[in-house]
């Protein structure tokens, strides 16, 4: 699987004559949102274990065995936690 980027990482520039007045609260917070989406994508795309995992779940047979698992192995949340933190130390 190959990852493209094709998005334009500036975003285009604004009529001014569209619209004379400042921009609104509002509109520069939707706008703050969408530069953070956008620079979150980018990261994800070219992070390199990122990229791996979606290999292997784009993998018919892994996606297969992703679509057939079951709840036999139940974790409860306090054993689940106590792994996670031997695992990030």
């Amino acid at each position: 699987m190959k990852i493209t980027t094709i998005a334009n990482p500036t975003p285009p520039a604004r009529d001014a004559s569209a619209g004379l007045s400042a921009p609104s609260a509002e509109s520069r917070r939707i706008s703050d949102d969408v530069a953070q989406a956008r620079h979150t994508a980018m990261s994800a795309l070219t992070n390199d274990r990122f990229r791996a995992m979606l290999e292997q779940i784009s993998d018919p047979i892994a996606s297969g065995a992703l679509a057939t698992m079951r709840g036999d192995n139940v974790v409860d949340f306090q054993s689940a936690q106590s792994s996670y933190a031997d695992n990030s130390e």
